[in-house]
């Protein structure tokens, strides 16, 4: 009987997954730890997938994780270097226990961490705290797993165009940002009629053209710029893990998360009466416009694993956030794919007599800030958040408090909320006036200097 202690650095474990950077905050060790507790979670004989991303840590961690998988007793199936939606079809497609992919997401290059499922459902939340209180005092029987290496690429890539019908040429840019979405990239387009220009689909862990976060706008610019000077019809980026799609119209206009998800919400109502997820940072036209338009619009808590098991909870079929993650159900399985999200977008443009940017404009006007990121410790952030909260509920303010807070105003609404995947608070403003947006930035500085004046002189500075 093997008899084993462990404590995990209190900051990795998050939320929605484990994260950290590599040899500071995490290390090998956790990786085979926690190989250890999530097999003996599953069981003996039990299969479980493993992929890893392209960071130059990753590999390492794969190979600590796995040497604690097997050595409970669990089966892995060795998918290889992958991004994030591979893994989780590969969950289905081989019928597997679980799944756990070493991903540093769109965090920077000396981040990683670990994305996992149990029985296609996230494993995330109190389910990580459980692990890590387990972590401290264990026990078990050595057995030896079986590795079984597998490569289901193209049998993912036919699942992406399974009911893909392309009437007409389209011509699109690629952005994999160096990360693991480039393999398939490559793959995928060639796939696709019309002309192609693929950027930095070179798998690369040092990012060395610009960072895989295709929510900010910095790096869209190569993308951007080339979709411009060639005139084409839309441009893809993705993060470093391709879970997230970032979206370039045909003008060069960048399409926030929020207005992608109602465009793509739109073109499904008109099959149906949809219910539609969309995380609490969402513009309120989103809520407003599908409602008009006939579907149930549903807010929900940030973060891909809450949005995931709230579209289950709901039966939902379509669901979003404004960092990119987009979910489908109606006609896949429900989990975020930016490859899948890219492919219902080509459909929507081709499929369509106007341009993507004349979608764009037809969304009703309003003022809001872009998602605002504001540096704050790990153990302050929450505590923060809490004394706002408690400060709106005593003023009977119209709040919502499933994330953080999201006060509604007369004149629009501000939300802070705790970033779970950062050392930051999350702030965003709107309105439908520029007046009001700017009361609104006035209203969420003078909140939050109620409780640390040092972080509210961040703000718009």
């Amino acid at each position: 009987m093997l008899h084993k202690n462990h404590r995990f650095e209190d900051t990795i474990i998050r939320e929605y997954d484990i994260r950290g950077i590599y040899k500071q905050t995490l290390n090998d060790n956790d990786a085979k730890i926690l190989g250890n507790l999530f097999g003996l979670e599953l069981g003996e004989d039990k299969f479980v997938n493993v992929a890893y991303d392209g960071r130059i840590s990753s590999k390492n961690l794969k190979k600590h994780l796995i040497d604690g998988l097997v050595e409970v007793g669990v089966n892995v199936n060795e998918i290889g270097l992958s991004p994030t939606p591979l893994l989780y079809y590969s969950c289905y497609d081989l019928n597997a226990d679980g799944g756990i992919i070493v991903t540093g997401s769109h965090n920077p290059k000396d981040h990683n961490g670990f994305k996992i499922v149990k029985n296609n459902k996230p494993f995330f939340g109190n389910d990580l705290i459980k692990l890590k209180k387990k972590a401290l005092k264990f026990k078990f029987k050595k057995k030896e797993g079986k590795i079984n290496p597998i490569c289901i690429t193209e049998r993912y890539i036919s699942r992406l165009l399974k009911n893909f019908d392309q009437k007409k040429e389209i011509n699109i840019v690629w952005d994999s940002g160096n990360g693991a979405a480039g393999n398939i990239v490559k793959k995928l387009s060639t796939r696709i009629n019309g002309k192609k220009q693929l950027l930095f689909c070179e798998i690369d862990g040092n990012f060395p053209n610009h960072h895989p976060d295709p929510s900010e706008e910095k790096n869209l610019i190569f993308c951007r710029e080339k979709l411009l000077e060639l005139n084409f019809d839309v441009g893809f980026a993705f993060d470093g893990d391709g879970d997230r799609l970032g979206v370039i119209d045909n003008t060069g206009r960048p399409i926030s998360g929020d207005k992608l998800l109602l465009i793509l919400a739109n073109e499904l109502l008109k099959k149906k009466k949809a219910k539609v997820i969309a995380d609490v940072k969402c513009s309120q036209v989103l809520f407003d416009e599908i409602k008009r338009n006939g579907g149930n619009p549903i807010m929900s808590a940030t973060g891909h694993s809450h949005v995931k098991n709230n579209l289950k909870k709901f039966n939902a079929d379509l669901a979003g956030e404004m960092s990119g993650h987009i979910f489908f159900a109606d006609e896949y399985y429900g989990f975020d794919d930016a490859f899948y999200a890219a492919i219902k977008v080509i459909e929507l443009i081709i499929n369509n007599k106007k341009k993507l940017s004349q979608l764009v404009d037809e969304i009703p006007e309003s003022f809001n800030t872009p998602e605002i990121r504001i540096d704050c410790d790990d153990k302050k952030k929450f505590k923060i958040i809490s004394q706002v909260v408690s400060n709106q509920k005593k003023k009977n303010k119209k709040i919502i408090d499933i994330d953080g807070i999201r006060v509604i105003e007369d004149d629009g609404w501000w939300l802070l909320r705790a970033s779970n995947t950062q050392a930051a608070l999350v702030l965003r403003c709107e309105s439908k006036t520029k007046e009001g947006l700017e009361n609104q930035k006035i209203k969420v500085v003078r909140e939050l200097s109620l409780v640390d004046s040092n972080l509210s002189e961040k703000i718009f500075s």
